[in-house]
């Protein structure tokens, strides 16, 4: 009989034990942990497949503002059977957090299924590039524009490794991108680099990397990146303007329709923190770029206002709502899409 106790008593332990560790993992921890990160060869395996969508952060920066964990939280629904893969300049492996109460939003992510966070290492990263040179010798501390700079070039070198689709930080997924190999375009004939997708070791990419290092000049905004692309664009492709809301062709890539992830232009970036009559549908968009950089006055999502951006947030981003926006007062209404818990 004694026997018997302590053996249900052990399994009841174990159990126990296996609950207290999962939930630690997947909630950010009960009070300070060190988080497990994947090894190397794991982060290999996960982008090996070509299928990821990739976010970066070049600053140190370890809890993401509620723009940046809505763009991740949209993408892992949007994607729910692809990695969403986040590198964050500021995680190393021995990384130690405190509660989520101090880290929400890192909580939030890192709860949901399909999002991995990674530490970036740009010196490892760009191993094997015409990026590693480059890196090596330059002077980060004197960089007008480093935080962009690094980013443009981390972003050109994961896509050209692994393939998949990069996204910026500001960029809310609303439906599946159906290209494999294209460039969005900002406005006609003018190439954003804030979203593009390739399958992996595309020649076009490795172009973009010798061209990023041929013509550096990281006191121009946007040399290394949008510029660049349209540089390469021209390079390849002999494109017209786009008709009506038909998209480009041009060997094995697409040159998107400014719709699809610009209908609301930089010019006019402040419509999304406003009132509308009617909400747009977007029905001609896969993401949508909210031009955060233009964001100078540091507008935000404030809950009630009705707002564009409030109701886009709802809607593709619930959890982000809830957590960071919404606060514990009142539920949102809906269900959680899958790639979320």
């Amino acid at each position: 009989m004694l026997k018997e106790l302590q053996l249900s008593l052990s399994v009841i332990l174990l159990l126990a034990c296996g609950f207290l560790y999962k939930l630690t993992l997947k909630s950010g921890c009960l009070f300070s942990c060190r988080l497990p990160f994947k090894s190397q060869q794991g982060l290999e395996a996960l982008l090996s497949h070509g299928r990821s969508i990739v976010f970066l952060e070049t600053s140190e920066r370890m809890e993401p503002p509620p723009l940046v964990s809505c763009a991740v939280e949209s993408a892992a629904r949007i994607y729910p059977k692809r990695p969403v893969v986040f590198f964050m300049k500021g995680l190393s492996n021995s990384t130690q957090l405190p509660s989520n109460s101090t880290h929400p939003a890192f909580s939030l992510l890192s709860a949901i299924d399909n999002v991995f966070l990674f530490p970036l290492d740009m010196k490892r990263l760009f191993e094997d590039t015409p990026l590693l040179s480059w890196y090596t010798q330059i002077n980060a501390s004197a960089e007008r524009n480093w935080l962009h700079v690094s980013s443009d070039a981390s972003r050109l070198a994961i896509i050209w490794k692994y393939g998949g689709v990069y996204m910026d930080t500001d960029v809310i997924s609303i439906r599946p991108i159906p290209k494999e190999n294209f460039l969005a375009a900002q406005s006609s004939q003018y190439s954003s680099n804030g979203v593009f997708g390739f399958l992996p070791r595309h020649p076009f990419l490795w172009e973009c990397m010798e061209n990023f290092i041929e013509h550096y000049n990281s006191d121009i905004w946007g040399n290394q990146g949008p510029s660049l692309m349209t540089r390469m664009l021209r390079v390849w492709c002999k494109l017209g303007d786009f008709q009506e809301l038909s998209d480009l062709r041009c060997l094995n890539m697409s040159f998107l329709h400014p719709q699809r992830f610009y209908p609301i232009s930089y010019p006019e970036w402040r419509r999304y923190y406003e009132v509308w009559d009617t909400d747009p549908s977007f029905n001609d968009s896969y993401a949508l770029h909210l031009w955060n950089y233009m964001n100078q006055e540091g507008r935000t999502v404030v809950r009630g206002s009705n707002t564009l951006v409030e109701n886009l947030y709802r809607k593709h981003c619930p959890r982000t709502y809830k957590v960071l926006i919404q606060g514990p007062e009142e539920p949102v209404t809906g269900q959680l899409g899958l790639g979320s818990k």
